[in-house]
């Protein structure tokens, strides 16, 4: 039962933004799981900090007039919300989809302050995007938006006020775009996106680092539990960035991955994926992956990437995007003999699903805390740009895995500290709230 305060707040800030079910989907979850922190710590009501903390410091709103290769003049929207800063400069990706609305950026945005609260790194969190679909254009078509893109966004970005990455849709191609507008704009060269090429300031690792970091908190679950990775079947949802390197680091770890998917169906090949098909497909010729059984026999492929989900695994790592997963295909996983379910993407399962995973007292990873790899090793990127210097692989991702590591640590005590033990929603949120709101308190209002 919610605590009295968290109540009244989350009726406030749902009534005050109607309609943003992503939204307010996001801070009911956190919200219900931080009642036993404010019934602990009654300063926090009087700081007024839940009123504070749900509501964005700064939403940005603007249009994105491009021209297609044709001549056609064509207008998007993008969108910049500035959350919370109490920690450091915002920090958060940019996405491009036709699905991107207020209420995802803002959903995004709020995962966000506590993912980036959780890495211990000095970050505040935010998030953008736009409804501009990438797929089927031109690189010079994408090049025009991207710099119509930041030609206003550059506005309101700097390297120690709010510093976007990629996201879906936002690769190294357009990233890349946007910073050389930027650096047309405003004649400096630092480190206002990450997520960049290793020629201009890129960091190594940062490409592998959602997948990597997914697996290494996934890895410290299934230690709790006395296993690993070993001999056990994966299936991973999605063949973009973070499932191929989840896949990759999994593997790495001696288990063998049976399913990939996109957004059109599923690929199942008992014999264990062939990741590097799958990176050809995806990373070289941008096809679907319903190529992957053009070239492997005994592979099959099913229509509806949902389904994905009926594939019998030891561990999945949902790593496509938000509400993929829901109650049934839940309880499929565990009825199918699941030991252990690790976020690679932003909020994949509904609350449906997330509700089973806790009662079946299965191995469960939130988002904000497993795949907080990513923007880890984005706030490492930005340290090296701030020295001018380039770590090693290696170096890079020893500290990425330390990060992950501390992040496990950090939930599962906070979780057992308010009687939720191996809650490890609970522990994510409360661990990454406190933090926050006792930063916020000694800043003033």
């Amino acid at each position: 039962m919610s605590n009295q305060y968290v109540a009244k707040t989350l009726e406030a800030i749902t009534k005050r933004y109607p309609g943003e079910t992503e939204f307010h989907q996001a801070l009911t979850e956190v919200l219900e799981s931080l009642s036993p922190v404010i019934e602990r710590n009654k300063e926090f009501e009087d700081a007024g900090i839940l009123e504070r903390i749900v509501e964005p410091e700064r939403q940005i709103i603007f249009r994105v007039p491009w021209t297609d290769d044709k001549g056609r003049v064509h207008v998007n929207r993008g969108i910049r919300i500035q959350y919370n800063s109490a920690l450091g400069p915002y920090k958060g990706g940019i996405r491009f989809h036709p699905s991107v609305n207020t209420s995802i950026i803002k959903f995004l945005g709020f995962e966000q302050i506590f993912k980036n609260s959780l890495t211990g790194l000095m970050l505040g969190g935010g998030k953008g995007g736009s409804d501009f679909d990438p797929k089927g254009r031109s690189d010079h078509e994408i090049m025009r938006f991207c710099q119509s893109f930041m030609t206003e966004l550059s506005r309101h970005i700097d390297a120690d006020t709010d510093i976007p990455a990629g996201d879906i849709g936002v690769g190294a191609r357009e990233v890349g775009y946007m910073f050389g507008q930027y650096k047309k704009i405003k004649n400096v060269f630092h480190g206002v996106l990450t997520g960049k090429g290793l020629l201009y300031g890129g960091s190594l690792v940062r490409t592998e680092a959602t997948g990597y970091g997914c697996v290494y908190f996934c890895d410290e679950m299934l230690k709790d539990r006395s296993t690993g990775f070993e001999g056990k079947n994966v299936v991973i949802s999605g063949s973009g960035n973070v499932a191929i390197y989840a896949a990759q680091k999994a593997m790495s770890l001696g288990a063998k991955v049976v399913a990939m998917s996109d957004s059109g169906g599923y690929v199942h090949d008992a014999e264990g994926i062939r990741l590097d098909l799958v990176k050809r497909l995806k990373e070289v010729e941008r096809k679907r992956i319903s190529e992957y059984v053009n070239e492997v026999k005994g592979a099959k492929y099913t229509e509806g990437c949902m389904g994905i989900w009926t594939v019998p695994c030891d561990i999945a790592l949902p790593c496509a995007t938000q509400n993929e997963l829901d109650g049934d295909s839940a309880k499929t996983l565990v009825k199918n003999g699941c030991i252990a379910v690790s976020e690679g993407a932003n909020m994949p399962s509904t609350p449906d699903a997330v509700q089973v995973f806790l009662d079946a007292k299965i191995a469960y990873g939130p988002g904000k805390a497993a795949n907080a790899g990513g923007v880890a090793t984005s706030g490492l990127e930005m340290s090296q740009n701030s020295q001018r210097l380039a770590w090693t692989f290696d170096e890079v991702d020893e500290k990425l895995k330390r990060i992950m590591v501390n992040i496990h640590a950090a939930a599962k005590n906070a979780a057992a500290e308010y009687n939720t033990p191996g809650n490890l929603v609970n522990g994510a949120n409360i661990a990454g709230f406190e933090k926050v709101a006792r930063t916020m308190m000694i800043q003033g209002v």
